[in-house]
């Protein structure tokens, strides 16, 4: 009887297949048949699938095919499986099938079910009769293999496809993608997947809508026509084949199979696309399909000609389930081969009830041997490598296709390791993400142009615009009602900006603009933002700072405006009306250091010119004047001393020089101050804020609070928040200790407009904190943000048009250009002069001194040589400052005398007097 069982489920004409044999023979020769029976063991294996179903049909007969064929392959194995047949399409059915099978069949193993709800029921049953499970189709991947040890997937599960189609859409540079899923578990497991590869690479998933594969035409149509109401033109689309071939055939009949619609589907109904038949590919047209790439091999072509050659019907077409199915059963055979012959065959009884009041299960003695052997089984299948890792198959490649003039076209491939590749057994260096590595599609309508992935709904509602409402700064937006109509009136640079921009798109964006109020009564720049990440609106549109925190939750335009964070203070009284004005081009360290160098200067030109000079001769008090009144009246170059030593000329040739540079220097910055209104901060930095624990201004609803407190360390107590510029001029003016503020921090932008209002009080000061400028702000993933971005750079680009909208709203701004003037000379600058005038002066004081003791130390120490050192320099010191030791050469008198006379020609008054010293000098 089990030798029987064999003979029903082979292929009467299977070629010499070991199991073919045994069944003629036996229908010749009843004793021949008891020998083989009893050489041969036999496995009883049960299979459930749906015969009437385009998958059921084709694993049918694709298994009775793979046992002929292993068979036939392997005549002398010891082992043979017996399969047990049955036909289920319900959860519940399947799974007391499974209990039928192993109770009074007593099957060692379970091929099927075909569906991932049936799989959970069986896979339970199998688990407590410790039989393996083995699914060529349950790809849920909600189905654990490592969770239930008895269930072994030789297929694929749906969560590989999800790094397939995220490659496809970021190839084709799309960021938002509507989903439409069979609301089983087979179509919404693989949600969370599909999300999860959409978040790493920025592309949003905007919309779900689920589809019961019981629902009615009408049902449908209502939710076909809800997606077209969507901006979003990328659809992916996962359900099974029954249910995908009437949600196209719909979609086609209301114009979604068309221009500017992307259709992605999954291997679910891919795989299926030619059992579906020449129907299916009319409403398909252009779309695209993933499915598992099946090598082709000479064991494939082998089975296809097979398969075309047998009574299959013709409208049977092959699919990827079918091969899995028939490595199954070869994987199978291979594992029960395994098997010890020993072992036993008896089926035990599992004395455990649960509480629905099944039947006892019994246990299988083979089962836990058979599913050790499935694990270690690999061979080359027809769908290619079979290797189980962890209890299923493992990602392989995946062929990309296009529906294109009724049949699929294969464009490209994508592995795990290349990415997306035109070959699939090509190596490459890294991950391809590009979409030159496909061959170009054909798109729905007809159409090679890619898709832009989105567009204006059709009849959709307006996006809803927010911008900030606030009272202050309306050169950049301001909002105001009509009287009459009660519409609102948006104006402003910012606003200007955005209109142009999207007058330069190729398609009309329906906008109604909505007013956000910013300050006391209303909310925050964050807040807005915040209602733009919620969707609650569709943008925001203003002067909005592009931040990086912000970006995190919304995505911004590129700039349109550079901006940044600057401090303003109050500027000091003018100080020209100050009478001590003439000190102030120079510091006072300069000053100290210039007055010292005059009379060290004066000193060493003495000390030069004492011993041989008449004219730095006389009374101390006489000489003391003389160093003074030298050093000064050099200055201006009005001294009348003539200079004898060739030491002291060139210690006053650099004196000379240095003088004259810090004379014209001293000119010039006092020229300045006196011509040129000067702009001084009465606050320099921020440190001198703490310093001070002055109050310091922003403005309302703004980003700088949080840049005040967190970045620059400022106490939140110590901030006041104001809206207006005469909010900002009324604080500044009071100042911190009379209720107002110290300074003001603002963005740029409003800092400028601010100073245009009130140039000759304020000023900036200290350094800016940068920010990337001013944009506007849409959802994240939006695909308006390139679009926009790129209008805003050709808005940018036009000279004629951005000077168009400046002189508009900012013409006023051009008459207030201050910069703050050159403060005191510091001693710093001219610190080389003074360093090369010391240098000169000790040089030829030490040149004289020298001299000075080689002629007379000698003389000195043999008066005194009994006297100590000390003493010895006091008579060196009288020696050289005594007048009387030193009488001036008669050659010196004359030359003085001549040159007084040269001097008559000037100064008749002093005529007589000189001529007659003259000739009492000559007698």
């Amino acid at each position: 009887m089990i030798w029987m069982n064999i003979l029903v489920f082979s292929d009467p004409k299977g070629g010499g297949g070991g199991g073919t044999k045994v069944g003629v023979k036996s229908e010749s020769g009843g004793g021949m048949m008891e020998n083989i029976a009893e050489a041969k063991k036999v496995v009883h294996v049960g299979v459930i699938l749906d015969v009437n179903s385009p998958v059921g049909s084709v694993v049918n007969a694709c298994l009775s095919m793979a046992i002929s064929d292993f068979y036939g392959a392997h005549p002398n194995f010891r082992t043979r499986l017996s399969p047990h047949h049955r036909n289920s399409d319900d959860a519940l059915a399947a799974a007391f099938t499974a209990l039928e099978l192993i109770d009074k069949e007593e099957v060692d193993a379970i091929i099927g079910p075909q569906t991932s709800k049936q799989a959970r029921f069986v896979i339970d049953v199998g688990r407590k009769a410790q039989v393996p499970v083995i699914s060529y189709s349950a790809t849920s991947p909600s189905l654990s293999t490592t969770q239930n040890p008895f269930f072994v997937r030789v297929a694929l599960d749906d969560s590989t496809q999800a790094k397939v189609i995220t490659a496809i859409v970021q190839a084709f540079e799309w960021h938002e993608v509507i989903l439409i899923y069979e609301d089983t578990e087979y179509g919404s497991d693989l949600i969370p997947y599909l999300a999860y590869e959409f978040q790493q690479v920025d592309i949003r998933l905007s919309s779900r809508f689920s589809f019961s594969p019981n629902d009615s035409k009408l049902r449908i149509l209502k939710k076909l026509n809800k997606v077209m109401a969507m901006q979003t033109r990328v659809i992916v689309v996962h359900t099974s084949s029954s249910f995908g071939s009437k949600l196209f055939f719909l979609a086609k009949d209301v114009a979604m199979i068309s221009e500017g619609y992307v259709w992605i589907i999954t291997d679910g109904l891919s795989s299926l696309l030619d059992p579906m038949g020449v129907k299916a590919f009319g409403f398909m047209q252009g779309v695209l399909g993933i499915r598992p790439y099946i090598p082709q091999s000479k064991g494939l072509k082998n089975f296809k000609r097979k398969w075309q050659s047998r009574i299959h019907s013709s409208s049977t077409k092959l699919n990827i389930f079918g091969y899995w199915a028939y490595d199954t059963i070869w994987a199978l055979a291979k594992a029960v081969e395994m098997i010890p012959q020993e072992s036993s065959s008896v089926n035990g009884e599992n004395h455990h009830r649960n509480t629905s009041q099944f039947p006892v299960i019994k246990v299988s003695k083979r089962g836990k041997m058979i599913l050790n052997g499935l694990l270690k089984t690999k061979f080359k299948g027809l769908s290619g490598d079979f290797s189980l890792v962890g209890g299923q198959l493992q990602s392989s490649t995946f062929e990309i296709i296009n529906v294109i003039d009724n049949e699929e076209k294969v464009i490209g491939y994508w592995t795990l390791e290349n990415g997306l590749t035109r070959k699939p057994d090509k190596a490459k260096n890294g991950k391809s993400m590009s979409k030159y590595e496909l061959k170009p599609p054909i798109w729905p309508g007809n159409t090679k142009d890619k898709p832009r992935g989105w567009t204006t709904p059709i009849g959709g509602k307006k996006l809803n615009i927010a911008v900030p409402h606030k009272p202050g700064f309306e050169a950049y937006l301001k909002v105001a009602q009509d009287p009459y109509t009660k519409e609102f009136i948006i104006t402003g640079f910012s606003h200007d900006v955005f209109e142009e921009a999207l007058a330069l798109l190729s398609f009309p964006v329906p906008r109604k603009l909505i007013p956000f109020p910013i300050g006391p009564n209303g909310g925050t720049y964050d807040e807005l933002l915040s209602n733009v990440k919620n969707q609650t609106y569709d943008a925001a549109v203003g002067d909005i700072t592009i931040l990086a925190n912000r970006s995190q939750y919304v995505d911004f335009t590129l700039p349109y405006l550079q901006s940044d964070v600057s401090m303003v203070v109050k500027i000091k009284d003018d100080e020209r009306n100050n009478m001590w004005i003439f000190l102030k081009p120079l510091s006072w360290d300069l000053w100290l250091t210039t007055g010292v160098a005059f009379v060290c200067t004066g000193l060493v030109v003495w000390i030069l010119e004492h011993r041989i000079n008449n004219e730095f001769r006389g009374s101390a008090h006489q000489q003391v004047g003389t160093v003074f009144w030298f050093s000064f009246s050099i200055l201006v170059f009005a001294h009348r001393e003539k200079i004898i030593n060739n030491l002291s000329k060139f210690v006053l040739i650099i004196w000379i020089f240095v003088v004259l540079i810090l004379t014209q220097s001293y000119t010039a910055s006092l020229a300045s101050m006196l011509t040129v209104q000067r702009l001084e901060p009465t606050i320099i930095d921020i440190d001198e804020l703490k310093m001070n624990g002055d109050f310091v201004g922003y403005e309302t609803g703004s980003f700088v609070k949080d840049l005040l407190v967190k970045q620059l360390d400022f106490d939140e107590s110590k901030l006041r928040d104001y809206g207006t510029a005469e909010e900002f001029d009324k604080a500044l003016s009071k100042g911190s200790q009379n209720g107002g503020v110290g300074a003001i921090f603002g963005a740029r932008h409003c800092v400028n407009l601010f100073l245009a209002k009130y140039c000759d009080k304020y000023m900036i000061v200290g350094p800016t904190y940068n920010t990337d400028g001013l944009g506007f702000a849409f959802p994240r993933g939006s695909p308006l943000v390139p679009v926009i971005s790129r209008a805003i750079l050709s808005v940018i680009e036009n000279k004629s048009k951005m000077d168009a909208m400046e002189h508009k709203y900012f013409l006023h701004l051009k008459a207030c250009q201050k910069t703050i003037s050159s403060s005191s000379l510091g001693l710093y600058s001219f610190g080389g002069l003074f360093i090369i005038t010391a240098v000169a002066s000790v040089s030829s004081l030490i040149i004289y001194f020298t001299k000075f003791l080689q002629s007379h130390w000698t003389t000195i120490h043999t008066v005194h040589h009994d006297s100590s050192f000390w003493s010895k320099i006091s008579e060196l010191v009288k020696h050289f400052y005594d007048q009387s030791l030193y009488p001036l050469p008669a050659t010196n008198s004359t030359l003085q005398s001549v040159e007084a006379l040269h001097d008559v020609e000037n100064e008749v008054v002093d005529t007589v007097v000189i001529v007659g010293n003259v000739s009492s000098s000559t007698l």
